[in-house]
């Protein structure tokens, strides 16, 4: 497979993202139905959430398993780790930390506060309003960059498959992780509550998040770096975990438990089978 072929192929499993993400545009939707979706992105961005600390823990452990039967030193096993460990924290309080600093002084609310803004003052509404707005479109960003991070490393892997000849690997890998991708448009909005972002916006969510899957398949057939995707993967694992507690705390205030954890395993199902075509491909 040539590197046009693969770098066309990887944008074809990138931007299948574009898929899921009108589902934003979507007008009249109730507080329940929200909830529910809202929690059903969590179950998406869960799964994803385990499937890249499965990737990042798997290659310390390939170094650590080098060192163990003499073929490495145990220095590339302490520097691998210390990776993980850098880049996960930056990818879950590094992110905090930027958000704290980015938001307004003042009274917030949280992403679907426009549910509730019919019983306030006006002024109140005037005053919170712009603010709550800014915040979920805050937040979807910020899933986006989780998941472009996180595609990014799948990026690699299909570069470094399609250049090593493993043409049948790579068109599985491809295939199996543009269904993939489809649900994480979803996973992207479906926490705006009832905050109807612009196609403009949508369509910055889904070059952030889907773009990376090209840019990392162009890379990882030129260049195969364990280090570099380990990087990717710890940085995806901390900033999904960020906004998972994030969608979590802003959604549950609403009520519908129990409607919120069925959908949640219904979202972490769906992003099971779709990993189950990569896996049958050995990726």
């Amino acid at each position: 497979m040539s590197f046009a072929e693969t770098s066309l192929l990887g944008a074809i499993a990138g931007f299948t993202i574009f898929l899921g993400l009108p589902f934003g545009r979507i007008e009249r939707l109730g507080t329940r139905t929200r909830v529910g979706l809202a929690f059903f992105a969590v179950g998406i961005l869960a799964f994803i959430f385990v499937d890249v600390m499965e990737h990042a823990v798997a290659i310390v452990e390939g170094a650590v398993d080098g060192f163990k039967d003499g073929s490495e030193s145990l220095w590339p096993s302490i520097g691998l780790a210390a990776i993980l460990a850098a880049g996960f924290a930056i990818g879950l309080a590094g992110i905090a930390t930027v958000e704290r600093r980015l938001r307004r002084s003042g009274s917030q609310l949280p992403p679907m506060a426009g549910a509730a803004v019919d019983v306030l003052p006006g002024d109140v509404i005037a005053r919170d309003l712009d603010p709550a707005r800014a915040r979920a479109l805050r937040t979807g960003m910020t899933i986006a960059v989780a998941i472009g991070l996180h595609n990014f490393a799948e990026g690699l892997a299909i570069g470094v498959s399609a250049s090593s000849g493993e043409i049948a690997l790579a068109t599985v890998l491809i295939i199996g992780f543009a269904l993939h991708n489809a649900t994480e448009g979803f996973g992207i909005v479906g926490p705006l509550g009832d905050v109807r972002p612009s196609w403009r916006w949508l369509l910055g969510a889904g070059l952030v998040g889907g773009a990376p899957t090209f840019l990392g398949a162009m890379l990882g057939y030129s260049v195969t770096s364990e280090g570099l995707e380990l990087a990717f993967y710890a940085l995806a694992g901390g900033a999904i975990l960020y906004v998972v507690g994030e969608i979590w705390t802003g959604m549950r205030r609403y009520g519908h438990r129990e409607l919120g954890l069925w959908l949640l395993s219904a979202g972490f199902f769906v992003g099971v089978a779709t990993d189950l075509v990569v896996a049958y491909g050995g990726g």
